[in-house]
């Protein structure tokens, strides 16, 4: 499914010309594919495709005009495959990977057209570059985070719930990054005086009897590794964790805008942006394999005050004088 629909008025209606007509002006119309690891009509997934097409404008590229976009929605593993091959066979200029997930189905597609990704946690241990000064092959673009990131969501677990003994920490199976990641929360864990629970799920089902299990006993907390099923199941791990009163520690913004607790972690709507960037050096000559992996630029602690009551949390202070956002 080509999803454009929405974005035209955005892009300044510039799609009311055939792009064939444009071609015979003697404009040259490039092609960007784009595979994002969510549903068509899932409000997180839109932001973060607003932003790379906002992107995209800034940069001279309007849809329709000069450039023709081709998105495809991979909820799943098994569209997800089915939708990179589809991205491949309509040849185009450059292709835009949502996330780990999606640089994955890509990867088995082709390892000739130029791929930015957006959000990517370990793009060398994945093996989608050889190094992140030099990626060397047809990839490149943005990390989610370093690993190390990791060991503050468990600090800030106990910086609000300082009772805390026991924390659930949930990962993807499918994702190799929820390895690194529980690694650098094992290694602080005793530090902190916390035992953890590694609840490693597939679906949501696994999901809710983890947690439903691990709430039996007292003393417990929550951490969501930001894996790309975050996005995907997030309201049900929010949900979750107010049915059974554990405060939660999440990696992004959408999760606590949802009813989550807090979250710190990086602004992932920014690395749609930042990708348009990339994407447009990349249609102007530039090879994936020149241009290096980046980091974040900026990490944001967002903080929610009405679940915070709910879960009876008094807040410390000096962690909401730090917050760049807090949800009253």
């Amino acid at each position: 499914m080509i999803c454009r629909r929405g974005f035209i008025t955005l892009l300044g209606g510039a799609a009311t010309w055939p792009l064939a007509a444009r071609a015979q002006q003697g404009e040259r119309v490039r092609r960007i594919g784009v595979l994002m690891h969510l549903a068509a009509d899932d409000p997180e997934g839109q932001a973060r495709f607003t932003s790379f097409l906002q992107g995209l404008q800034q940069l001279g590229w309007t849809d329709g005009r000069n450039v023709r976009i081709d998105a495809r929605w991979g909820a799943n593993n098994a569209d997800r495959g089915r939708y990179a091959a589809e991205l491949v066979a309509l040849a185009p200029d450059v292709i835009l990977a949502s996330t780990t997930p999606a640089m994955m189905a890509l990867q088995q597609s082709t390892r000739a057209v130029p791929i930015v990704f957006a959000n990517v946690a370990d793009p060398v241990g994945a093996g989608f570059v050889e190094s992140l000064a030099h990626p060397g092959g047809n990839a490149t673009g943005f990390t989610v985070y370093e690993y190390s990131l990791s060991g503050k969501w468990l600090e800030l677990l106990k910086q609000i719930a300082p009772t805390v003994t026991r924390a659930a920490v949930i990962r993807d199976a499918a994702n190799p990054a929820g390895i690194g990641m529980f690694a650098v929360i094992q290694s602080a864990a005793s530090s902190f005086g916390v035992e953890l629970s590694p609840l490693v799920v597939r679906d949501g089902g696994e999901i809710e009897r983890g947690v439903t299990a691990f709430a039996r006993s007292p003393n417990g907390g929550l951490i969501v590794l930001g894996t790309s099923w975050g996005a995907v199941l997030g309201d049900l791990m929010v949900m979750l964790a107010a049915r059974h009163r554990l405060p939660a520690v999440y990696p992004f913004r959408h999760f606590v805008t949802g009813g989550g607790l807090i979250s710190y972690g990086p602004n992932s709507h920014d690395h749609y942006r930042r990708a348009a960037a990339y994407v447009d050096r990349i249609l102007k000559g530039e090879k994936p394999g020149d241009l290096p992996v980046q980091h974040p630029t900026k990490y944001e602690l967002v903080i929610n005050l009405k679940t915070a009551k709910a879960l009876g949390i008094e807040m410390p202070p000096s962690l909401l004088a730090r917050a760049d956002e807090v949800i009253e």
